[in-house]
């Protein structure tokens, strides 16, 4: 049976469940079930001898726990006398009996039943009088390794997780990333490390600090998996929420992961792995979440570690905290001279802009920027997720950049790659087709700048989109229509996204016009400089501040001075310097308005339309 048809086989539990669960509750019965049924057949053939290991250590007053994994032969084991088919044999004490075959297990598996709060399902199915006929479905089922492998074993429960999300999509999104999201992400992630990851026997970390469901880390797993077989990838996350927590960690067990990688707790508060550093780290922060309830902890931080902590290089605003995800990743990474580390996070729009120059977004972005941090940015459709219908984007991050790439940040704009869906998913309407992800990620490979062709018909609609590579020929309009060229991705240096905010003054007049002159303190005798009339200009980094002042300002005010005081903290010249990404700007197309002759020649044949038939309607 492959892993589609058993996982629609165990879904078919729900029928059993309508009426006396909603459908969004079908998951806290099929997950748990699943992994218990997983764990019973896993550990089914060392059972006599765990148990026999068991007695005698017991009998001597010896910790039995290291004893009784080494017979296991797992991370995990059970030394209660019961199983599955034994629990069906004595229906009228199911309840108590599957209570005492979960506390037969070890720690972290009952740390996982107990964030499922699976003592509460298990008593309103005793409740409704199908305790014993969902066990016993799920006892039929065959989920030895023999039958079905750790690899496959994941993908069923991915399809699992995958239909609870669908039951549950009001609130799927805040601890569900769509998987194509996910396919993209990974993709991007890997694709520069192709010929590395094919190296037989490679072992590699992979780490995710907003673990939800390990959607994350399942789908990088499987990637890696086909691409080399016989790689392994070990994996590392952090989920606050319990439920999602227990999800994820449920499916690294069934994956044959060591569960103690998976942490649960606020990351930015409290971080799960202190002073480790990985290979790959992938994350879906939560977007325009207010960080108020760590503040106090982050603050702290900050103040007193300076660089040598997380948030170092600044602050974003407290109404919104994907910023801090992305601190801590980078305070993550592995040293350049040890292998570096690559990074794919998605975000809103937010972090591109917000925050003026000084600002905590502004610090944060310009020591990515700095740093040579930064390696691409990819704008995706609207409408991809379950909860928000806004702009997102994926940025690549990475201190071991390719020698071409070194100084450069590639700009993608996929927002116009996707196919609608037949059902929407709450606020999901779009999706990434698999040809979709493959052209984003051979443009980002081949580190491309590229045009688009947009087939427009005759009322304006977009018919399709072509890539024009060297070797495409642009596609022919339709009758009435007409092809826009817009940018698909396009590479910038990294200095392209500073300026430095100098601030303008200008004199405090009296009432003949005349410059007021300050009367006291250090700077007596000095032109008085009004409030009212102060500005700012944003002048490039790598244009000469004197230089623009006298071609854009001083033709315009020519009493106008710099003042010279503000200077940038770190660098202590003139000016304060900032970053941002103005990434719709930089593929805006202009379309000049159309010819008033064409408009005239429109509405004519309206107002003749119009005319024909209100003659029709008088006859």
């Amino acid at each position: 049976m492959n892993q589609q048809s058993l996982s629609a086989l165990i879904w078919s539990v729900a029928d059993l469940l309508r009426g006396d669960f909603k459908p969004h509750e079908y998951g806290r019965v099929i997950l748990p079930f699943t992994v218990l049924r997983r764990l019973d057949c896993v550990l089914a053939p060392s059972k006599e001898a765990v148990l026999a290991e068991y007695r005698e250590k017991k009998a001597a007053d010896i910790a039995y726990a290291p004893f009784v994994l080494r017979k296991a032969g797992q991370s995990f084991y059970n030394v209660s006398s019961l199983d599955m088919p034994r629990l069906l044999g004595d229906q009228d004490n199911l309840r108590a009996n599957l209570h005492s075959y979960i506390q037969g297990f070890s720690g972290d598996v009952r740390d996982i039943f107990s964030r499922f709060d699976f003592a509460v399902t298990v008593e309103r199915l005793h409740k409704a009088s199908l305790l014993y006929l969902v066990t016993e479905k799920f006892t039929r089922l065959d989920l030895h390794p023999d039958a079905i492998s750790n690899y496959q074993m994941g993908l069923v429960f991915e399809e699992l997780l995958r239909k609870f999300a669908e039951m549950s999509n009001e609130t799927a999104g805040e601890h569900f990333t769509p998987r194509e999201v996910i396919h993209l992400m990974v993709e991007l992630l890997f694709t520069e490390d192709g010929d590395v990851l094919t190296m037989p026997g490679i072992v590699r970390t992979l780490y995710d600090p907003t673990a939800g469901t390990g959607g994350m880390l399942s789908v990088a797993d499987e990637h890696l998996h086909d691409i080399n077989p016989h790689a392994r990838l070990t994996m590392f996350g952090q989920e606050l929420n319990d439920e999602s927590y227990a999800i994820c960690k449920a499916d690294m067990l069934i994956k044959g992961q060591d569960v103690t990688n998976i942490v649960p707790g606020n990351t930015l508060s409290d971080d799960g792995h202190p002073g480790r550093r990985f290979d790959y780290m992938l994350s879906n922060p939560p977007f325009g979440v207010e960080w108020k309830k760590v503040e106090k902890e982050v603050r702290a931080e900050h103040q007193q570690k300076g660089m040598a902590g997380r948030f170092g290089p600044g602050l974003p605003r407290v109404s919104d905290g994907s910023l801090l995800f992305l601190l801590h990743l980078l305070s993550k990474m592995r040293p350049r001279e040890e292998g570096g580390s690559r990074i794919g996070i998605v975000l809103n729009g937010s972090p591109l802009f917000t925050g003026s120059a000084g600002s905590g977004e502004s610090e944060i972005r310009r020591y990515l920027l700095e740093n040579d941090l930064v390696e691409a940015i990819v704008g995706l459709p609207t409408d991809m997720f379950f909860n928000t219908g806004i702009s997102t984007y994926v940025w690549m991050i990475s201190n071991k950049k390719a020698e071409d790439r070194r100084g450069w940040v590639q700009l993608i704009d996929a927002s116009g790659l996707y196919q609608k869906m037949r059902k929407s998913l709450g606020s999901k309407r779009k999706e990434l087709a698999p040809a979709h992800i493959k052209e984003i990620a051979h443009v980002f490979g081949g580190f491309m700048e590229l045009d688009q062709a947009i087939v427009l018909d005759r009322d304006g609609k977009e018919v399709e989109r072509v890539l024009l590579y060297e070797d495409i020929a642009a596609p022919q309009a339709p009758p009435g229509g007409r092809i826009k060229v817009a940018p698909f991705s396009k590479i910038l240096a990294n200095h392209e996204f500073g300026t430095r905010t100098i601030t303008i003054e200008r004199p405090l007049l009296d009432e003949d016009g005349q410059p007021v002159l300050v009367a006291k303190g250090k700077n007596k005798g000095r032109i008085q400089a009004d409030s009212k009339r102060r500005d700012t200009e944003n002048v490039a980094l790598e244009e000469d501040i004197d230089a623009y002042f006298r071609r854009e300002v001083l033709p315009h005010a020519p009493d106008a001075w710099i003042d010279t005081g503000k200077r940038d903290p770190q660098d202590g010249q003139v000016g304060i310097v900032g970053y941002e990404i103005p990434f719709n700007r930089h593929f805006y197309v202009y379309e000049p308005p159309r010819p008033l002759a064409e408009i005239d020649a429109d509405l004519a044949a309206v107002m003749g339309e119009i005319q024909r038939m209100i003659g029709e309607m008088s006859a």
